[in-house]
């Protein structure tokens, strides 16, 4: 992504009411004093988990949760009234045990008077192994509104039916076709597989080695994750601020639909990241999965997706023990 680039990007450093997109860097604290009441109308992020990562400092839950509310405050704060709050968690882990994020958050929110409409359940097929427990493989998204009047564009996120020929059987509309020619309303669980996003799983694969968007980030989220909030939650040209920016994955999944993006990041060098990446985008040289793009299944042919042939003796042996 480096190089000289055709177009140059306007990236705001503070927050401007006529800009287009805007790129903090420092405390998300500070920054979002500086933001009107009432003006965002889509908020999305993934916090940092208190795991001990690079960029944060391990704390005791409690400590982690309590900073955590100060900041909500504010968000609830400059959250449109017809605005949605996205909020994406995995899970805590302290001696071996596992604090679901998601379920410690839901109160603190409810607190501030916000309507939980889904909880969204992010699958992905890779990522820490664990020996002492299941291997953790997915995350949650709690979508929150405001009030009960908010932006919900649903046929952005139609999905194809499974029966388009199905026709009412009684009734007035008796022989006619019973679903919608747009397509049919995804469910809470949205599996998210070539064209069908018909069940509250989203299976997009996580940002590892060889994902095309992967960057020094440890827990990059893709840019795929955020595009279906975008889509569903806000119109065009609306304002979509993510907290904790990283390296500008929500930046760009709002620009690519024609919204206005915002977004803070404490880590420098998280920032000139963000700003490359922005900054190839619209210079059409950013590598981004496509929306929607199937996941890859293994043909069987490929050496990695083979049993080896240790593996092999050991299995027949057992199979001969057995019989």
């Amino acid at each position: 992504m480096s190089g000289r680039y055709l177009f140059e990007p306007q990236i705001s450093p503070y927050f401007n009411a006529d800009a287009d997109l805007v790129l903090y860097e420092g405390d998300v604290n500070d920054f979002v004093q500086t933001l009107p009441d009432n003006s965002i109308k889509l908020i999305i992020t993934s916090p940092p988990y208190n795991l001990g990562k690079a960029y944060e400092t391990r704390t005791s839950i409690k400590a982690y949760l309590e900073t955590q509310t100060q900041l909500i405050a504010q968000l609830c704060r400059v959250l449109r009234d017809d605005g949605s709050l996205c909020w994406q968690t995995g899970n805590y882990v302290e001696k071996g045990e596992v604090f679901p994020l998601d379920i410690f958050y839901y109160p603190i929110f409810k607190d501030h008077g916000l309507v939980l409409r889904n909880r969204i359940i992010w699958r992905f097929g890779h990522g820490l192994h664990a020996s002492k427990r299941f291997s953790g493989r997915y995350e949650t998204i709690l979508w929150f509104t405001k009030s009960d009047q908010y932006t919900f564009n649903l046929d952005a996120v139609r999905v194809p039916s499974k029966y388009p020929g199905k026709r009412h059987y009684k009734g007035p509309n008796k022989g006619k076709p019973s679903g919608n020619p747009k397509g049919k309303n995804p469910s809470d669980i949205w599996e998210i597989i070539a064209q069908d996003w018909d069940e509250a799983v989203w299976d997009i694969p996580n940002v590892k080695s060889n994902h095309p968007e992967k960057t020094i980030h440890p827990c990059q989220y893709p840019i795929e994750l955020v595009e279906r909030c975008v889509l569903a939650l806000t119109d065009e040209h609306d304002w979509v601020f993510d907290p904790y920016a990283g390296v500008g994955s929500a930046l760009i999944a709002a620009i690519k639909h024609d919204r206005r993006a915002m977004g803070s990041e404490k880590e420098p060098e998280y920032i000139t990241i963000a700003r490359e990446r922005l900054r190839a985008y619209f210079n059409g040289a950013l590598r981004i999965r496509p929306l929607g793009k199937p996941i890859y299944q293994p043909s069987g042919r490929e050496k990695v997706s083979q049993i080896p042939e240790e593996w092999k003796a050991n299995t027949d042996r057992k199979e001969t023990d057995i019989s």
